[in-house]
């Protein structure tokens, strides 16, 4: 384990079809989890994640400040990516995924020889709409995008994040996203393309809103969602919790949620505790030759009292995962009770790890009579 700074990813390979062209794809800088692409595209199962976009859109920035933790005034001095570039994402049993950063170079036509290659295997295709440069011809590639993926994979989700809107209004963010999801649906339904799963999102680096957005990416590809959905919205009903999340604790996306709807405040509540709590652990939490290890394990755990009669409670579940409630103050004057569930669900969280059934697990909890 590295600290919250970083994470050790094993090397691995990206292999290349035989006719893709070769200078698109390339090695990554040193010392992360990018590896240089090879001769034969991997045939791994696990899942992979293609983000595409015009050049300076946006694309590398997020990765690096999500899954590497970079602080987002340094992605004002990255380079612009030339080549194709792999990102392995698995430090956790549940968080496992690929990542392929395309060059913003690198058009539809040009994948034409090998889009099978490229499109099958993959699990979702996250566009970067740059919202404070020209979007014509964005949005034209686009267009050509999804259609030469969706010729190839029906199951494939199509993501598109509406990028750097930090400095618009929350006006002329609503208006934009409604104009640029009025274009591609018409111009998805003129290519018969209406049943492709695609969605849009506003999103910046400079405020929670990336975490929100990549969560929900995130989570299309977790096999176990449902059940681990089902498990949160046991343990709120008999613990009289208002919202709980599941956190990989690295990179601060939620791998699940309760079926509650999630408002914006509860998610950065809960974002915020997480770093607080990490933080503090790597400054009095550690012996001074132990600073590169995440200061995160099975004691680690949390409660602050916010100023409305409200509390954000936190538990580590599993290695790098961390579950985060919001409940009133009086609901956790049996706090022995709530931890004696959450151990519950923590087993249970194993068992579905260790890949024992894809039902939820019964859970013999017991039940709060405080207020909901």
């Amino acid at each position: 384990m590295r600290a919250a700074g970083g994470y050790d990813t094993p090397q691995g390979s990206l292999t290349q079809a035989s006719s893709f062209p070769h200078d698109l794809l390339g090695r990554g800088s040193p010392g992360g989890s990018e590896v240089e692409a090879s001769s034969r595209f991997s045939a791994s199962k696990c899942p992979r994640i293609l983000l595409m976009g015009l050049r300076r859109s946006g694309k590398t920035s997020i990765f690096k400040v999500v899954f590497h933790k970079m602080s987002p005034h340094e992605t004002l001095f990255l380079e612009s990516t030339v080549k194709t570039v792999q990102h392995d994402v698995d430090h956790s049993s549940i968080l496992q995924f690929k990542v392929w950063d395309f060059a913003g170079s690198v058009t539809p036509e040009e994948l034409s020889t090998d889009d099978r290659s490229v499109f099958i295997p993959a699990s979702a295709l996250l566009f970067v709409l740059d919202a404070q440069d020209e979007l014509g011809p964005a949005l034209s590639r686009l267009i050509a995008t999804i259609e030469r993926a969706y010729m190839v994979n029906r199951r494939i989700f199509f993501e598109i994040f509406v990028h750097k809107v930090d400095g618009l209004s929350e006006e002329r963010k609503l208006d934009l996203q409604r104009d640029i999801s009025h274009h591609v649906t018409k111009q998805l339904n003129l290519r018969r393309l209406e049943e492709a799963n695609v969605a849009f999102y506003l999103s910046s680096i400079y405020d929670h809103s990336i975490y929100e957005n990549v969560s929900k990416v995130v989570q299309k590809l977790v096999p176990s969602l449902a059940t681990l959905e089902n498990m949160l919205d046991i343990l709120i009903s008999n613990c009289r919790i208002q919202k709980a999340f599941l956190f990989d604790v690295l990179t601060k996306v939620y791998i699940a949620t309760d079926s509650q709807p999630v408002d914006v405040q509860s998610f950065e509540l809960a974002s915020d505790m997480l770093d607080v709590v990490v933080d503090v652990s790597c400054i009095y939490g550690q012996a001074g030759e132990e600073c590169d290890v995440l200061a995160f394990d099975s004691q680690s755990a949390a409660i602050i009292t916010l100023n409305n009669e409200m509390v954000l409670y936190m538990r580590e579940v599993s290695k790098y995962l961390s579950l985060v409630c919001l409940m009133r103050a009086e609901n956790l004057e049996r706090q022995g009770l709530i931890d004696y569930n959450v151990q519950v669900l923590k087993q249970a969280l194993r068992d579905v790890l260790a890949g024992k059934g894809c039902r939820t697990p019964r859970l013999s909890l017991i039940s709060n009579p405080g207020s909901i």
